[in-house]
Order: structure tokens, then sequence, then C-alpha cells
């Protein structure tokens, strides 16, 4: 899926919001609150939601004014319209002072998305490489993908590592960038292989 230049990469990580975005109408309430680490997708699911479920996306829903929140939440629930609410902090932990609307929030679908697998953290770096005009072959995910912090965050931190120091050394990435970037990003020796 894709919104604006940036694309939602689906993997066992956001694969149960993609199932529960296929039919908004039957969340409770027609309210749903989707929660992930940084860099996650969290922000691109909301626009996506905004754009094809003609719902409201609410991004950043745990820093607004909460009387502000139960209001709109209202307004979604009188106009009959699904309501996405984005926050960074993982179910269970954010904390809503007015009743009202802890119980609305409380009633409402918890979506989170998890950790990619080994399939989808090599989608991730091949769309992050593309997207920085970077060419990484099916090696470079053999390599790289083992070894690789398990987020999306630091596949996006790891390919620009990958990028900076290919840049910097006006060569293609090979072995020795792709254990550099690893090591840089980890903190982790890696092994020098012969």
């Amino acid at each position: 899926a894709g919104a604006g230049t940036a694309r939602i990469v689906a993997g066992n990580a956001n694969a149960p919001v993609i199932e529960a975005f296929g039919d908004p109408s039957a969340w409770p309430f027609r309210t749903a609150v989707l929660s992930g680490p940084p860099r996650s997708g969290k922000s691109l699911f909301a626009r996506w939601f905004a754009e094809t479920a003609k719902g409201e996306a609410i991004d950043n829903a745990d820093t607004l004014d909460e009387t502000e929140l139960f209001h709109r939440w209202n307004r979604a629930q009188e106009r009959a319209v699904p309501l996405l609410l984005v926050c960074d902090v993982p179910e269970g932990n954010w904390k809503i002072a007015l009743p009202d609307l802890a119980s609305r929030i409380g009633a409402a679908l918890h979506l989170e998305i998890g950790a990619p697998d080994d399939a989808m953290l090599a989608a991730l770096i091949a769309v992050h490489a593309e997207q920085r005009g970077l060419v990484l072959d099916e090696a470079a995910a053999q390599y790289l993908v083992p070894r690789c912090e398990r987020s999306q965050l630091g596949v996006e931190r790891l390919v620009m590592a990958i990028d900076r120091l290919r840049l910097e050394r006006k060569q293609p990435p090979g072995m020795a960038i792709w254990r550099e970037a690893l090591e840089e990003i980890t903190g982790v020796r890696q092994p020098r292989l012969l």
C-alpha cells in the first residue's frame, strides 16, 4: 500500500492492522487505537486510513488535549465515521485522566505494530535502499537480515549508514561497508569472513 512517496511495507508486524482496516465498521464504536515503535509506519497508516476508509485519523492522539479528543470522538460517533487514534504509547500505557474519554478509549479496538520477521526485514531493507537510490542485491539481504536490529527504525538507520559509507568511500556497497554499517548501528563487532 502507498501513502505519498513513502510506502507501507506489509508483513507480519502489521498484518493485523491491515486486516482490521478492511472493515472499520466492525470496530467497537467504529474506533481503533494504533500504537507501535518509532518509525514503524503509524503515521503512514493514519494517512492511508483517512484517504481510503472515509474515516478520521488523529495522529499523536496521546498528545492532544483530552477534552478536545473527547469532542472529536463524539463528533465521529454522531457522523457514524470510523475513527483511528494513533499514539506512541503501547496499549495499556496511555494514561487518560478524563474518565469518559478513558472508558471510550478502553472500549476501542487496540492494534499494535510489532517487530518485523526476516521476510519483512528484507522487504524494509529493499524499500529503504530503493528510496535512497541504493542498489543492494540478494547477498546484502542475506547478510544483513540476521544481523540487523529487528525494528523498522533499526533498518532505516542501517540503510542510511550504508548509503553514507558508500558515498564517503565513493564505492558500491559490499561486504566491508555492510559490516561497518552494522557495527556502527548495533555496536557489535562483526566477524571478518574469509
